[in-house]
């Protein structure tokens, strides 16, 4: 092949170093993710983009003395970096405001988000960029979507697919039990998709098509958590591999059949915010059994992006925020595996994003201990991407992702404000390089 330029292309000014770039991060409290305590006066060791060791201080002292650099953090507390499994960073596009949001996130100590379905013309450019250093940002794991024919007057799907015709375009599918999924699947991968995301009107037989075809090439599945006509309990037994939106798990217990998505039927909402809603418990036994992952996005109804203007809306927003605080705590008690999404983001001139809030709900709203949630927007954030084997544990051989803070957000969760560094892929981000933008309307 012969090339026209041997030009490097953009600058790439947030790049992993190289490997060989040795340095030792040393004093920290260590949360490493794994389900360990924390452990006091360690160093972590990088190379290059990778962790080489994980030790005492005084054991990395040989680290040291070989000319490895030497960033002293005593009295820091460290993560492994933070994962927000539900973002959508372009419905519609908008590269600045995605790239501003990104930042934001990066500069917080996430080091990885899912994205759950947009226009992946962008989507894809903003991975290669976060990925190969061109931008700040978290690396962004994504998702192709499939749903059925009467999904697609939804006019988010056609914000996504300008210039193409909605259902038609290999990043958003309309599927049917005679479509050829062999192919549908093999399109959506060859849009560099980490998942397909399946959504609504589709029935329990193509739902399960679906995550089987998907499963067969490779690629995992991640669903709505009622698809509509498809139940909560018939998309767990598809098999999928996470699903999103714990309120969706009410219609488990619906009071008449699931039809389409907007159409939803009423949910037996007294029975359920007590929390011990047999239909639930066996569901979340199944889901635990599975080892599906929750992407609950608990707090998004008690955000100020979704609280509504008018009596009716705000009304819908507390019923639903109850919901959500009685279901994952009990999907928690029965040992489900909980992501943190949050499926919406704060204002624009917010020093600090969305998954804080998401946070700081499930440790004081939905009562899970504050070392369950710093391991669910770990381990099992990289978990529903399917990155766990990269990152979301500080251990060797795992990609350098971790935060380090201030102040310890063990002892309470409000402390994650106190981040000043976040290392990504080894590269390091400082707090204090972080301004905020001009606050406009980025969502």
């Amino acid at each position: 092949m012969t090339l026209t330029s041997d030009s490097a292309g953009g600058a790439t000014p947030f790049a992993p170093p190289e490997s060989g770039t040795v340095v030792v991060y040393r004093g920290v409290t260590l949360f490493d993710g794994t389900g360990s305590p924390p452990r006091p006066a360690t160093s972590i060791v990088v190379d290059g983009s990778l962790i080489r060791a994980v030790m005492d201080d005084v054991d990395a002292a040989a680290f040291r003395a070989e000319g490895a650099e030497v960033v002293d953090l005593t009295g820091h507390f460290v993560t492994p970096g933070l994962v927000d499994a539900h973002q959508h960073l372009a419905t519609p596009p908008d590269r600045p405001a995605a790239e501003a949001v990104l930042r934001r996130l990066v500069h917080s100590g996430v080091t990885a988000v899912r994205d759950m379905a947009d226009d992946l013309r962008q989507i894809g450019d903003l991975a290669r960029a976060a990925r190969v250093g061109e931008i700040a940002a978290p690396d962004i794991h994504y998702a192709a979507l499939m749903a059925g024919p009467g999904f697609f007057d939804d006019p988010r799907t056609h914000q996504v697919t300008q210039g193409a015709v909605p259902g038609e375009v290999p990043w958003m599918q309309a599927v049917t039990d005679l479509t050829d999924l062999p192919l549908a699947v093999a399109l959506a991968r060859g849009t560099y998709a980490a998942a397909i995301k399946v959504y609504a009107d589709l029935d329990a037989g193509v739902v399960a098509a679906i995550t089987a075809e998907a499963h067969r090439q490779g690629i995992p599945v991640w669903a709505h958590a009622a698809v509509f006509p498809a139940t909560p309990g018939e998309v767990v037994a598809a098999g999928v591999d996470t699903v999103s939106h714990v309120t969706l798990l009410a219609h488990e217990a619906a009071t008449a059949p699931l039809t389409t998505y907007k159409d939803k039927p009423a949910v037996d909402h007294a029975s359920l915010v007590t929390g011990e809603d047999a239909r639930l418990a066996a569901l979340f036994a199944r889901m635990r059994e599975q080892g599906v992952v929750l992407d609950a996005t608990a707090g998004m109804w008690a955000s100020e992006a979704l609280a509504g203007d008018d009596p009716e809306a705000s009304e819908r927003a507390s019923r639903n925020t109850e919901l959500a605080i009685a279901l994952t705590a009990q999907a928690h008690r029965a040992g489900v595996q909980l992501a943190t999404g949050t499926d919406y983001e704060t204002a624009p001139g917010d020093p600090f994003p969305a998954l804080y809030e998401e946070l700081a709900f499930l440790v004081r709203r939905c009562g899970i201990p504050a070392p369950d949630v710093l391991r669910s927007a770990t381990f099992v954030g990289a978990r529903s991407a399917g990155a766990e084997h990269l990152t979301g544990s500080v251990e060797p051989g795992k990609l350098a992702d971790f935060a380090v803070f201030a102040r310890d957000p063990l002892a309470d969760i409000d402390h994650l404000r106190t981040i000043t560094l976040t290392v990504k892929r080894g590269h390091r981000f400082p707090r204090s390089a972080y301004t905020t933008t001009a606050p406009r309307e980025n969502r």
